[in-house]
């Protein structure tokens, strides 16, 4: 029986269309499918969460399910694969967004010929998967300064600018930094309870296209996510310094919490939005996160 793949397409994704990219972009990448052996089973995204409900409802009959858009359209399409029952299909990633954090994790190519060579011959690879309440994400969950930089960029603004988009949106922001979140959090058990302008909970090299950490740190696999805390400075020099250290990676600082962690509860009585792989996610007083090691295989 002839091997079938599950391309879902976010046409509005990054500066361009798929089609439009110099590399020969989709039509190429769906040659490349076509001649490793594969039936074409190909959707655009018509609204939000449609990326889900492909995965879910056409994953299954699937023996490979790619997504080609940026870091949302990821995200959608791993909530969809969360939910399906049974055994999943492996998940091919062509990154056509604006900031791609994930696949400049994974190493994967902008190209989406290259891209493509490496959904069909690339080496299997099992991911882990955050689990955010009854949410899933794919490399990160953040609150605080800059977490609604991603979400708040118009669409039209990141296909003109791209990851400069994404600059302005957080030089917009500065001046609400200050906002602090009192939060009661624990990590494997660590209390780690305090007033925090920034979360993170990640598996990724790069959060919002801004903060990095160092590639030795971040291990897509292993079961831990990085969680990076920034606490509250409480004069101008405490915030040079943390401004410092977060430029240097200096996670040592003393206003910085950093762990390597695989579950993490929290609750606050703060109006606290989140944001899972660049989307939205609406405060809420009480939150389990957890690392399911390995719950997806990725082509790499």
């Amino acid at each position: 029986m002839q091997k079938k793949v599950l391309m879902i397409v976010n046409p509005k994704a990054g500066k361009a269309k798929p089609k439009a990219k110099t590399d020969g972009g989709l039509f190429d990448a769906v040659c490349t499918f076509c001649s490793a052996g594969y039936l074409v089973d190909a959707h655009t995204t018509q609204k939000r969460g449609h990326a889900t409900e492909l995965a879910r409802t056409l994953g299954p009959d699937s023996d490979l399910v790619v997504c080609c858009g940026g870091d949302g359209t990821l995200n959608e399409t791993i909530c969809g694969l969360m939910a399906c029952e049974g055994p999943k299909p492996p998940l091919g990633y062509l990154p056509a967004g604006t900031t791609n954090d994930f696949a400049a994790s994974l190493h994967l190519p902008r190209e989406l010929l290259a891209a493509s060579r490496i959904a069909v011959s690339g080496i299997p690879t099992a991911i882990d998967v955050g689990r955010f309440n009854d949410r899933y994400f794919a490399y990160v969950a953040s609150f605080g300064a800059f977490t609604q930089t991603s979400y708040a960029v118009p669409q039209s603004l990141k296909n003109a600018l791209g990851h400069t988009a994404y600059m302005l949106e957080a030089v917009r922001q500065l001046p609400s930094i200050q906002r602090v979140f009192s939060v009661s959090i624990t990590a494997d058990g660590e209390n780690l309870d305090g007033d925090y302008l920034f979360g993170s909970i990640s598996n990724s090299t790069s959060i919002g296209g801004l903060m990095k950490l160092s590639p030795n740190e971040v291990k897509l696999n292993d079961g831990k996510y990085e969680l990076l805390l920034v606490r509250n400075p409480k004069n101008p020099l405490e915030i040079q310094a943390l401004a410092g250290a977060l430029l240097t990676q200096n996670y040592t600082h003393h206003g910085i919490v950093y762990r390597h962690v695989s579950h993490v509860e929290f609750s606050t009585d703060n109006d606290m939005p989140w944001t899972l792989d660049g989307e939205y996610a609406p405060s809420v007083p009480h939150g389990v996160i957890d690392n399911l090691n390995q719950a997806l295989v990725l082509m790499a």
